[in-house]
């Protein structure tokens, strides 16, 4: 059985939805786009 640490560490980053970069991980984040494509000015 595989530890619980190692799972999330074999877990594939996570991709913009909108533009298919790797995103950076946050500790409250749930949302699937990156800063770029969420900036308020774009």
């Amino acid at each position: 059985m595989m530890n619980v640490i190692e799972f999330f560490r074999n877990l594939p980053k996570k991709k913009c939805s909108v533009c298919g970069d790797e995103m950076e991980e946050k500790a409250d984040c749930y949302g699937n786009v990156c800063d770029e494509c969420d900036h308020p000015a774009r």
